[in-house]
């Protein structure tokens, strides 16, 4: 199998304990190389991701013209980023990685144990730790996926499932409260809303987990990929802190309220993911930022 840098993208969303060993065989960067004017290491590099058997001719005179261009400019000011060449792929890059953070699964992720107890699932710990597993067992399945579906299918397939699933959960808790805790209804109930968590984390990790962050490498024009790229990172952390901060006040007010807000917010998700990401499957990074002028 190709290992392309795409992929290599990926690791990003695993433990650091599989992160680490794979940082050794991870080539330098292709454009890294032609900005620092290592032409020959830069071409090795690129033929390595392509593939030996691929024709790389007209990948490197764009990556040389892209770089070239790169370099004549100045650096971008934040005031810039503004510009209508730049607006789409910032609004792109950071809505994702700031909806990925509001569908939720933070607060799931780290509440797990009391949700599962709350549904009234006996063993709650056990039941969190194996969600944990699923769900990088579902990344790494992604990872495979990436440059065979495309990332924008994938998206869309990941907010459809974390949409239906969140709805699920959100109807479980509303019925629960009406349910006597000894009856066979409430076991049932129990049962479907650990399935229907399951299911959340396996969707989310399967497309919105880690696809976010390839879908900004590849969109943010390289003049500007530095700073909107860490202004990008801070919005999707800030969310994150702002989800995890409030998941216990909000599980608290009501779970069925919780996740029918994470329930519109998925919703939303996908639609904004259909009407407004493009597929770059298979594109490069230059032909991906010329579609945005």
């Amino acid at each position: 199998m190709l290992v392309t840098w795409r992929m290599l993208a990926m690791i990003g969303t695993l433990p650091c304990t599989i992160l680490i060993p794979g940082l050794f065989f991870i080539p330098e960067s292709p454009r890294w190389l032609a900005k620092m004017n290592k032409m020959d290491d830069f071409e090795a590099s690129l033929q390595v991701l392509r593939g030996s058997d691929t024709d790389i001719t007209s990948e490197v005179n764009d990556i040389k013209t892209a770089v070239a261009s790169a370099n004549k400019m100045t650096a971008i000011r934040f005031q810039e980023l503004n510009q209508k060449k730049f607006r789409m792929p910032l609004i792109l890059g950071i809505g994702l990685l700031v909806l990925q953070q509001l569908s939720g699964i933070n607060a799931i992720l780290f509440y797990a144990g009391s949700i599962f107890k709350a549904a009234g699932v006996t063993n709650s710990n056990l039941a969190a730790c194996g969600v944990g597993a699923i769900g990088l067992l579902a990344t790494g399945a992604t990872t495979w996926l990436l440059d065979r579906a495309g990332r924008r299918i994938l998206l869309i397939i990941s907010s459809a499932g974390m949409t239906l699933s969140l709805l699920a959960i959100a109807v479980i808790f509303f019925l629960k409260d009406n349910v006597p805790q000894d009856s066979d209804m409430y076991y049932i109930l129990s049962m479907v809303s650990l399935f229907a968590i399951v299911a959340y984390v396996i969707t989310f990790s399967f497309g919105m987990g880690a696809i976010p962050w390839v879908i900004m490498s590849e969109i943010l024009p390289v003049s500007i990929k530095s700073l909107a790229g860490s202004f990008a990172t801070l919005a999707n952390w800030l969310t994150s802190f702002g989800i995890t901060m409030t998941a216990n006040l909000l599980l608290s007010w009501s779970a069925g309220g919780t996740f029918a807000c994470y329930t519109l917010v998925s919703t939303f998700t996908l639609m904004f993911i259909i009407l407004w990401v493009p597929e770059t499957k298979g594109r490069t990074l230059e032909e991906i930022q010329w579609s945005f002028r």
